[in-house]
């Protein structure tokens, strides 16, 4: 139950705990600003009275799972009201109580100071049951913060976060910006594919000169190699040559590819040849990515016409350029326009 005092004036920031217990004994050691909300259930009443009466609130529930899950729900309580939020993390106790007796209140006080962000606190429990060492892992952990960080509406939060988050957990910011990116524009209607430049959207520097559908179609064929090396890797390889690869990024990691893998290489071997963290984190991230692959044949279908496509226009603009050379023979000109001639069925027929 939250005290009538809070009714009177707006405090900088409010710490609410589970107990009574927990509020007098933190009273008690001259932590004033604090409440008990009498149990693990914070109500829309109670959420109401805070976002009145202070302006941040930190959630300072007991260790405990139920705890835990109070914060959560806590959590999604107050953000709807606007409330500034934060999580208060201590440890060597398991409740404020036994934590500001055992070690005193100015190093609650400090606790207080450092407590962290609606945003930090999910990504650090999202940690706990994964091993980001394992490449799955670091998957399924790259889709849930970039699905956390897609529901931050302000970009310049949302790129500090990005920028601590990629420090702390060594992903790569391309990686994230990626999965972020598409889950936005999705969510406005936009195709993922396109990855179209839009307001408020902070988007990494690109390394290479190269343009977003290209390098894409290029990231797509780094992520069938790696997850379907038996059904694309020979095909991939009759269409795919190394100089048509845009990006040295791509082309040095498609290189690698096709000097070591088989048919039946496992991803977590892939990884391995790769020393480089950055370029780790970048095939991370392509594997992460969302392609929309419903059907792995016709995915390697589409890379096949695309190269195939590509491979016809890059012959054909070669032959335009020579047939404007006046130094040619009468029979080279004779014999490259036929080839043009075909070029151009050939390019007809792909759709």
């Amino acid at each position: 139950m939250l005290p009538k005092s809070l009714t009177h004036g707006v405090m900088k920031r409010l710490l609410i705990v589970e107990g009574y217990m927990d509020a007098i004994s933190l009273f008690q050691r001259g932590i004033t600003n604090v409440v008990a909300s009498l149990g693990t259930a914070l109500t829309d009443a109670q959420g109401r009275l805070l976002r009145k009466s202070t302006e941040q609130v930190i959630l300072g529930y007991d260790a405990d799972g139920a705890g835990q899950a109070a914060i959560v729900r806590g959590m999604d309580i107050l953000r709807s009201m606007g409330c500034d939020i934060r999580v208060l993390q201590i440890s060597g106790a398991k409740d404020p109580d036994e934590f500001v007796v055992k070690y005193g209140p100015d190093r609650f006080k400090k606790c207080m100071d450092d407590a962290i962000s609606v945003v930090e606190y999910k990504v650090k429990n999202l940690k706990k049951d994964l091993n980001l060492d394992n490449v799955s892992d670091k998957i399924k952990f790259l889709n849930a913060i970039a699905k956390i960080l897609s529901e931050v509406n302000n970009s310049m939060e949302r790129e500090v976060y990005v920028d601590k988050i990629a420090g702390t957990y060594n992903i790569s910011k391309e990686a994230i910006y990626a999965e972020i990116n598409k889950r936005l524009y999705s969510a406005k209607g936009a195709s993922p594919k396109t990855l179209e430049a839009k307001p408020n959207i902070v988007r990494p520097k690109q390394e290479e000169k190269v343009d977003e559908q290209t390098s894409r179609r290029e990231q797509m064929v780094i992520y069938l190699l790696i997850n379907y090396p038996k059904e694309s890797l020979e095909r991939i390889k009759q269409i795919v040559s190394i100089e048509s690869i845009k990006s040295e990024k791509n082309k040095n990691i498609i290189q690698t590819l096709y000097d070591k893998l088989t048919p039946n290489e496992n991803m977590e071997n892939v990884l391995n040849w790769f020393e480089d963290t950055d370029t780790v984190n970048y095939i991370s991230g392509i594997l992460a990515y969302d392609f929309e692959i419903s059907d792995v044949e016709k995915g390697i279908e589409d890379i096949e016409k695309a190269y195939k496509k590509h491979n016809l226009i890059t012959r054909r603009n070669e032959i335009i350029n020579k047939l404007n050379d006046n130094t040619i023979s009468k029979e080279e000109s004779t014999n490259l326009g036929k080839e043009l001639n075909d070029i151009i069925i050939s390019l007809a027929k792909i759709k």
